[in-house]
């Protein structure tokens, strides 16, 4: 069985990895909505990623013998102002997420809880990963600034990103 503190946070991680995909879906119809095709990949590939990483929490809690209850997954914004907007909005997001996981660590060992701290240790590494990502993104919208042909050249970048099924290993 699991810490009833540790499961009550570890399932409100799993509606907040829900939530980010649900975000990161709405930011790939904006790109869409752009002709940013690219851009839109990455952010669908962005929200596969959070429903797989809200999937790999959720089978840990069942795993563990917690009774896993979803609650509603709020609306996510639709407009930004522009890419770089976007993606400064997906590095916020990232960095309070990296905050949450943080969190969910400190209480696990506040409880002595050595499984679930091992288990999480997969998510504080992926967060640092998840917060570089976006700021190279930004960097590079950054340096770009109105050129509108470097745009393109980047968005074809992005459209290369494809969908990695995540695994944690354990022991």
């Amino acid at each position: 069985m699991i810490n009833e503190k540790v499961g009550k946070i570890l399932i409100e991680q799993v509606n907040k990895e829900l939530y980010s995909a649900y975000l990161y879906l709405s930011m790939s119809a904006y790109f869409s909505d752009l002709g940013l095709l690219g851009f839109a990949n990455w952010m669908r590939v962005q929200a596969q990623e959070e429903t797989a990483h809200a999937m790999l929490i959720y089978d840990f809690l069942i795993d563990r013998g917690e009774r896993v209850i979803l609650t509603p997954i709020d609306a996510p914004p639709n407009r930004w102002k522009n890419p770089l907007n976007v993606m400064e909005e997906v590095l916020k997001h990232e960095i309070y997420v990296t905050s949450l996981i943080n969190n969910i660590v400190t209480i696990a060992e506040e409880v002595k809880d050595r499984a679930t701290m091992s288990y999480m240790n997969w998510f504080v590494d992926e967060q640092v990963e998840e917060e570089a990502n976006a700021q190279d993104i930004i960097s590079k919208l950054k340096l770009i600034g109105d050129d509108k042909s470097a745009l393109y050249l980047l968005d074809k970048d992005l459209a290369a990103r494809i969908f990695v099924q995540p695994t944690i290993k354990t022991a």
